[in-house]
């Protein structure tokens, strides 16, 4: 049994999309699969985020996941979740969340857990994404891209993990949103040779640019992954 923790750094790198690939990469290699989401804000009735993954799997929704089972919180107001969860009043438990991870390993070798924001995004007024994941000992794959910021978002993220003793599987390349050449190789580049500074046997994955828009991307992993 194996779960990893799809983390990133920042909201909107790409978490979603990476995960449902991961997903899909790990079904079409014969793995026991499921993704799940620690939770989600701006949705009603079920996970948006999970739906997604779902479809990148080419899955339906499943039952675990109408039961709220792969995303033990949803909440309505679109905001970071301790705002969302103090809006109707509900205090996000880590246990809850925990539980939820432990019930789904269960049913499933290979768990895809996707954070929410980054690492420093508040679960509640006391815990951060990356208390959660240091107390459990999650391997974390991070979702960077070249925009601009992204290598001190990234090193930061490094930085913050290895002083907390925190795996990290491996680094996911997002090549969206699309940047110049010469910036998008130098990030690249730059994020890559700290990456092995600071976790040297931790892999290198990239989501390639695709010319048709609507084609699924499939991501490219070194040799080693999963």
């Amino acid at each position: 049994m194996s779960t990893y923790f799809i983390s990133a750094i920042d909201t909107d790198a790409g978490k979603t999309v990476i995960t449902g690939l991961l997903g899909r990469y790990l079904k079409s290699i014969g793995k026991d699969v499921i993704t799940m989401k620690m939770s989600q804000t701006g949705c009603p009735e079920y996970s948006e985020d999970i739906e997604n993954h779902r479809k990148i799997m080419g899955m339906p929704m499943l039952g675990i996941d109408l039961k709220g089972e792969t995303c033990p919180y949803l909440f309505k107001f679109p905001a970071s979740p301790h705002l969302a969860a103090e809006m109707e009043c509900v205090r996000i438990d880590e246990d809850v969340i925990l539980q939820a991870i432990k019930g789904i390993e269960m049913q499933y070798k290979e768990v895809l857990v996707e954070g929410v924001g980054g690492l420093m995004v508040p679960i509640n007024d006391e815990v951060m994404v990356v208390d959660f994941v240091e107390q459990n000992q999650l391997p974390v794959i991070l979702v960077t891209s070249g925009r601009l910021g992204s290598i001190n978002h990234t090193l930061l993220s490094l930085e913050v993990m290895k002083k907390r003793n925190i795996p990290v599987y491996g680094v996911i390349y997002n090549h969206y949103p699309i940047t110049a050449p010469e910036i998008t190789a130098d990030s690249a580049k730059v994020i890559k040779s700290h990456l092995k500074k600071y976790y040297p046997n931790a892999l290198w994955g990239e989501v390639p640019v695709v010319e048709n828009m609507e084609e699924i991307p499939a991501l490219e992993l070194e040799e080693g992954w999963f």
